[in-house]
């Protein structure tokens, strides 16, 4: 299929996958073919508005027009329906985290590399221009030598939008697994891989309320610390604080990188928009405009689909996701044991996009 632009289907018609499908449509290198979901009424109803066709899970898998498919379940099934998905020879986008063990994470990249398959994983906002801006004026040594980070994103909890929150408080979620994704995401980008954490936390609440949809009023267990202090070192030498917390009345979204020569006060590693501001050590602060793309969720399923025609190295690639979970059960484990947990894996800075990268090019057939 040289040339031509990537076929896509959607497993989970759920609420993440409206901010993906509106994107989708749009970036011409991709063509939505299919959307499936247990709920057969809820694809039919994402189909009829994306232009693609409602297929069962088995109909999407064995779709000949459909080279990528979209993983948007819930956290628990990740790694299953990556494995069909790999096993129905299609290349995998998956929501974060990758899985939920490190065996799991590795295990389905092995695969995917016997199959001469891909995996890659969100999150995908470190390629909006975001995050891509402050990459390039680190790389280029605007702040001088990066020596530290701190990440802080704090929130009263999901429920107070999601109808449906019981699996943030479930294993597999939780602030360190939810949220900590785009700021380790955006802390690798710029520092490397990490090598080991201390942490500590707590679960103030035993059960938590839904508030927004028809279940409004119902409790819930909470199985997961939903607040998280985390000290990570990295290879370089570089260290980072990481603070996670449902438990906040007062939002932050957070991230600073400190050098030697100034400050750099980066936009949410939530959001693919905003500008930076740069603070010299001595002097006042300058805004630093953003550049580059800053479509949403998406961008990451083109740049894998450019990847794969190019026979090129994607970016938000399996690898990377496996060193971010890594780093995020690390969080957990030194939560839960007060001990210093060694990452087990490793990663590549991922590399810049080009300025100019623009995932509403057309750029395949």
């Amino acid at each position: 299929m040289s040339g031509q632009r990537v076929g896509v289907g959607v497993i989970g018609a759920g609420m993440i996958s409206s901010y993906y499908l509106q994107n989708l449509v749009q970036f011409p290198d991709l063509h939505v073919v299919a959307i499936a979901d247990l709920g057969l009424s809820r694809a039919a109803a994402a189909a009829q508005t994306f232009g693609a066709r409602a297929m069962t899970v088995d109909e999407l898998l064995s779709a000949d027009d459909i080279e990528i498919v979209l993983n948007l379940t819930i956290p628990a099934a990740h790694y299953d329906v990556s494995l069909r998905i790999l096993n129905g020879g299609k290349h995998v986008w998956t929501e974060k985290p990758i899985a939920l063990t490190r065996e799991k994470a590795a295990a389905l990249n092995a695969h995917a590399a016997s199959l001469g398959l891909r995996v890659a994983c969100a999150p995908d906002t470190f390629l909006g221009g975001a995050l891509q801006t402050p990459q390039r004026e680190i790389a280029a040594g605007r702040i001088g030598t990066v020596h530290s980070a701190l990440g802080i994103v704090q929130s009263p909890g999901p429920e107070r939008a999601h109808p449906k929150p019981a699996f943030f408080y479930a294993p597999g979620g939780g602030p360190v697994l939810d949220m900590g994704p785009y700021y380790i995401t955006a802390m690798v980008q710029v520092l490397g891989a990490a090598t080991s954490v201390v942490a500590t936390g707590s679960a103030p609440h035993a059960t938590r309320r839904v508030r927004v949809g028809d279940a409004a009023g119902t409790e819930f267990p909470v199985s997961v610390a939903t607040q998280n202090a985390a000290l990570i070192t990295f290879a370089s030498g570089a260290t980072a604080t990481l603070i996670t917390s449902y438990d906040s009345g007062v939002r932050r979204d957070q991230l600073e990188f400190y050098g030697s020569k100034a400050t750099l006060q980066v936009p949410d590693p939530n959001h693919f928009d905003g500008d930076s501001r740069l603070t010299p050590s001595f002097d006042e602060p300058v805004t630093v405009p953003t550049r580059g793309s800053v479509w949403g969720r998406g961008v990451g399923v083109v740049d894998l689909a450019r990847s794969i025609r190019a026979g090129t190295p994607e970016r938000a690639s399996g690898r990377l996701a496996e060193h971010v979970l890594d780093a995020l059960l690390a969080i957990q484990e030194a939560t839960e044991s007060g001990a210093r947990i060694m990452m087990t894996t490793t990663a590549d800075r991922p590399e810049a996009l080009p300025e100019a990268w623009d995932p509403t090019a057309a750029t395949l057939g």
